[in-house]
């Protein structure tokens, strides 16, 4: 049972799991960046010892002085947040991905969800792609129902594979009833180690679309600028690089083509039809 000093409004949940499904730590960056500039309180966490295998996702220790002073287990954090402005309410979660008991992790959050009447969860990943750094970070998604994607011109995920622990909350919410959109923002696989604050400000941009609260962007305009610059200098340092940054470009700039697009090459084909039968 979660106590809580008042009712929530309209609760949206906004989540990201750290390892797999966190490249570049763009999603769990996301959620912690929410959680310190909307001042969010912390409500419960689930029980470590029921998830998480400890040789493999190590407790962290902190020493002070020559003591010990705090072993820190790997958990999943629930936490709550008004944003200023919003009238409903945000419930933010972040933690490791679990390495066990898939599906019994995701029946406790979706308890939560429900005890905390949650009408639509919001779930964060990030992925390695072959996307130019010097482009928008392209950003796709899953969404139940449907019809939300195309209400906020969402551009479909195709993937089809295994899948880390968003895919498999995302299906317990869908099965609940609880409208589900999963975001995911592809990082440079060039560039993968973290932080990716281009990445982190892409995702956010979604989350205020399907929150519906106004996101505090913080420095992290400015964190992006230095990061693409950072990586022109790198990728400046080798040719090779460059020249495959510069393929990736055109690649991407290619697809992006008014005269590329699926409506323009259907009409050409029709035109095309016409000329024959024209002939």
């Amino acid at each position: 049972m979660i106590q809580l000093d008042r009712e929530l409004v309209e609760p949206v949940m906004v989540a990201a799991f750290e390892g797999w499904n966190d490249a570049g730590e763009a999603a769990s960056l996301a959620v912690e960046h929410l959680t310190e500039h909307w001042g969010a309180t912390e409500l419960c966490s689930l029980t470590p010892d029921d998830y998480y295998d400890f040789q493999v996702t190590r407790p962290r220790m902190s020493v002070v002085e020559g003591r010990l002073h705090e072993v820190e287990w790997p958990t999943t954090r629930v936490r709550v947040a008004r944003p200023p402005g919003s009238h409903r309410d945000v419930v933010l979660v972040v933690g490791p991905e679990p390495n066990m008991r898939w599906r019994s992790y995701t029946a406790d959050l979706v308890a939560i969800a429900r005890e905390l009447g949650v009408e639509r969860a919001v779930l964060l990943g990030s992925l390695l792609a072959d996307a130019p750094h010097t482009r928008p970070v392209p950003v796709t998604g899953m969404v139940s129902p449907g019809g939300l994607a195309e209400r906020h011109g969402l551009e479909p995920s195709t993937y089809s594979g295994p899948t880390g622990i968003v895919g498999v909350v995302h299906e317990g919410f869908d099965a609940a009833g609880i409208e589900t959109v999963s975001l995911w923002a592809a990082i440079p696989h060039y560039v993968a180690q973290p932080p990716c604050p281009k990445a982190t400000l892409a995702l956010l941009g979604w989350v205020q679309e399907f929150s519906g609260a106004e996101v505090p962007l913080g420095d992290l305009p400015e964190e992006s600028v230095k990061w693409e610059s950072g990586v022109d200098d790198l990728t400046a340092e080798d040719e090779d690089i460059a020249a495959y940054v510069r393929g990736l470009e055109e690649a991407k700039d290619t697809v992006e083509l008014p005269e590329a697009s699926g409506d323009a090459i259907a009409q050409e084909f029709e035109r095309y039809l016409r000329r024959r039968e024209d002939d």
